[in-house]
C-alpha cells in the first residue's frame, strides 16, 4: 500500500468562517462538524479538520490542481478584492500569477495568514 495522507488540522480563529474561506476558494463543500472540527473534503483521500481550539501559527497548504480549477479560482479571487493573493512569496501579495514549471502558480493569504498555493504544473 501506498502512503496517503488522509487528513489535516488547520488551525483557526475561527473554524466555521475558515473552512468557509477554502471550501470557496476551491470550490468545494462544508461537511457538517465532526467532533470538534469543521472538515472540507479537498478529494477523496484528503480532508481539511478546521480547528478553532488552540494557537494559531500559519502555515503553508500547496495543491497541484487542473486549469479548468485554477480558472475558476482566479475568478473567485477577482470577485474578493480584500484577499491577498500573488505570484511568490518573494513578491508579496501583488495580485499577479507566476508561470513557473511551464504552468500557472498562486498564492492565496487566508484571514489567519495561511498561504495556499495552488499551481498547475509541477518542474
Amino acid at each position: 500500500m501506498s502512503i496517503v495522507l488522509d487528513h489535516t488540522i488547520v488551525p483557526a480563529t475561527d473554524k466555521q468562517a475558515s473552512a468557509t474561506f477554502f471550501a470557496e476558494l476551491l470550490g468545494l463543500s462544508v461537511s457538517a462538524p465532526t467532533g470538534p472540527f469543521v472538515p472540507v473534503a479537498v478529494n477523496d483521500d484528503l480532508t481539511f479538520d478546521f480547528d478553532d481550539r488552540g494557537r494559531v501559527e500559519p502555515g503553508h497548504y500547496a495543491f497541484l490542481i487542473d486549469e479548468e480549477t485554477f480558472d475558476a479560482v482566479l475568478h473567485r479571487l477577482l470577485q474578493w478584492p480584500a484577499v491577498a493573493y500573488g505570484s511568490s512569496p518573494d513578491n508579496g501579495w501583488d495580485r499577479e500569477v507566476n508561470h513557473l514549471a511551464g504552468g500557472r502558480g498562486v498564492y492565496v493569504r487566508d484571514p489567519d495568514g495561511h498561504s495556499y498555493e495552488l499551481f498547475t504544473a509541477i518542474a
